[in-house]
């Protein structure tokens, strides 16, 4: 295996930071990638296809989040069985994944093309904006199998140990999207339907150029097309640790399509500014989202080379340093909320109405750097029914009910509805820690009676 895929030697800190600092420049421009849509949008066309682009990329960041929680099985499993040393079921584990995420590509572009009508209808689209919401739905939809395929290649770099992959692919999809962007909507002022066309047109192009490079590259495991077919226990296996992140995953991105819905109703200001709001977040969650990801792949690796000392030494360095910046971020959005919504919109009522969610979320940029590093270290343990269960509890259990008694009152505003994603985050860092806990018994007690059948 190549050293520098090896998670499992060398100081711990510098090998979390190393190993995160591409996945965050990914995540960096994956954001971009999604905000550029809005930004260009927000700048050279209306109102109304800002409301469209921010419901309809809402959902599509949903769907994503759902392919990337479930393609964490193929990384799971590849990390640790790259860490145990045995390359070819490495290898079968990827060309299991292949086919089972073709099937999922297929499925998810058919329900997105001809059911974006009624998806619009469902997250109560502001009916000025309804046409805008349904069309940026439609034409994403149409490269749904650049979306799988771009995830999946991903989950298969993050799992040996390689974050720099992923870094080139967003990259490429990055640029393409900023030239469509300005392209369709700037010169040929086609609105939303040309933001949804810059970004379907960048994935695809993105996604060939990478596998390319991929077959040109040395791998650390050994593959052949005869690696390419549906294995019934491999299959089981990365359904079984990817079906919970992405069953969470699923339920937070629909708890936050409802509050969206919610906020829809209140008209397309509201709708515009929350949507704004959001994108601005995607930003400031950049580094714990990279130490959630990155946490992932470490674990897993030192995991299957016995290293579970090594494994949660990263989790209290990743903590450490993901809280030290999440401080800084909770700064700019309570006080400098304004001017980070204004990149993404010229109407000051949007501005405003973004600024308001923003200081709320202030709060969450605090508590979700503790909390992805914990989601990230129980993924790698393949703990990952865990980090469902907790991530149903802070949606359903939290979110949705906080956010639906807040829009009841009187006189509620958009910080009151987004103080309900803080509220969820507190509650499912305290389970965090109560595992924690457990697990460190269990650990306890497996050590006492090996002592003494010693």
């Amino acid at each position: 295996m190549e050293q520098s895929h090896s998670l499992t030697e060398g100081k711990i800190l510098g090998s979390l930071i190393r190993f995160a600092l591409p996945v965050f420049l990914a995540l960096f421009l994956q954001a971009l990638y999604g905000g550029v849509d809005l930004l260009v949008v927000g700048q050279f066309a209306h109102t109304e296809d800002v409301s469209g682009v921010s419901s309809g990329s809402m959902l599509m960041q949903t769907v994503t989040m759902i392919i990337t929680g479930l393609s964490m099985g193929i990384t799971i499993l590849v990390g640790q069985r790259i860490g145990a040393r045995k390359p070819e079921e490495a290898g079968r584990a990827v060309g299991t994944g292949i086919c089972l995420f073709a099937v999922f590509a297929v499925i998810l572009t058919i329900v997105l093309v001809f059911g974006s009508g009624i998806i619009a209808e469902l997250l109560h689209a502001p009916r000025e904006a309804f046409d805008e919401t349904s069309i940026y739905i439609r034409i994403c939809g149409a490269g749904s199998i650049f979306i799988v395929a771009y995830n999946v290649l991903g989950a298969i770099f993050r799992g040996i140990g390689d974050s720099k992959m992923p870094l080139l692919t967003v990259a490429i999809a990055c640029v393409l999207n900023i030239l469509g962007d300005l392209l369709f909507v700037a010169v040929f002022h086609m609105g939303t339907a040309g933001a949804a066309l810059a970004t379907a047109m960048s994935q695809a192009v993105s996604v060939l150029v990478s596998l390319l490079i991929i077959r040109k590259r040395a791998l650390p495991f050994r593959f052949s097309r005869s690696y390419i077919r549906f294995n019934g226990s491999i299959i089981r296996t990365e359904l079984k640790l990817g079906s919970p992140v992405a069953l969470q995953e699923l339920l937070v991105g629909m708890s936050f399509l409802i509050i969206q819905t919610i906020v829809n109703t209140m008209g397309v200001i509201p709708s515009a500014g929350v949507g704004v709001a959001e994108k601005v977040c995607t930003f400031l969650m950049l580094v714990p989202s990279a130490y959630m990801q990155s946490m992932s792949a470490f674990v897993a690796q030192n995991i299957g080379a016995g290293r579970q000392d090594r494994a949660k030494s990263a989790l209290g360095c990743g903590i450490a340093t993901s809280v030290a910046v999440g401080i800084v971020m909770a700064a700019l959005a309570f006080f400098f909320g304004n001017l980070l919504a204004a990149i993404f919109s010229k109407d000051p009522q949007v501005i405003a109405a973004a600024h308001t969610y923003l200081r709320a979320y202030a709060i969450d940029c605090l508590l979700v750097s503790l909390l992805f590093c914990f989601t990230g270290y129980y993924n790698g343990c393949g703990k990952t029914f865990f980090v469902m269960i907790q991530g149903i509890v802070g949606a359903f259990g939290v979110r949705i009910p906080f956010a639906y008694l807040m829009s009841q009152l009187a006189g509620t505003t958009l910080f009151h509805i987004g103080l309900a994603t803080p509220a969820s985050s507190f509650v499912q860092i305290i389970l965090c820690l109560i595992m924690f806990v457990h697990l460190g018994k269990q650990q306890k007690r497996k050590g006492e009676q090996l002592s003494a059948i010693s």
